[in-house]
């Protein structure tokens, strides 16, 4: 597969991440973010997991690694700020973040 099946391919995962989440958040919220917004929280996830150091964290004994989702959250809202997309509410974020970690969750189980 070259690079550009890879990215295709990424594209394609963060389109079903982006389902996903849209179903996953609380009605009250599911109106609230545009598909944009969604996918530049999806790079900031992205981002934190990679410069936080949990992709290197030896996993517990079952085999899991423990990420606070409070603090992903915490990180999304203040990036937002810094690059001036917006001002959010932790608290609804972290449904967000909550929607990626099950998406993921899900694609290991059918794995």
């Amino acid at each position: 597969m070259g690079l550009e099946d890879d990215f295709l391919l990424n594209d394609y995962d963060d389109e079903k991440t982006i389902e996903f989440i849209k179903n996953y958040l609380p009605q009250e919220l599911k109106e609230k973010f545009t598909d944009d917004e969604l996918y530049y929280f999806l790079d900031l996830i992205d981002e934190y997991y990679s410069e936080s150091g949990i992709l290197d964290a030896e996993p517990d004994a079952e085999g899991f690694v423990e990420v606070d989702l409070e603090a992903v959250a915490d990180y999304i809202v203040k990036e937002s700020k810094k690059d001036e997309m917006g001002d959010f509410d932790p608290e609804e974020i972290l449904f967000v973040v909550q929607g990626e970690m099950e998406f993921g969750d899900s694609l290991e189980q059918k794995g």
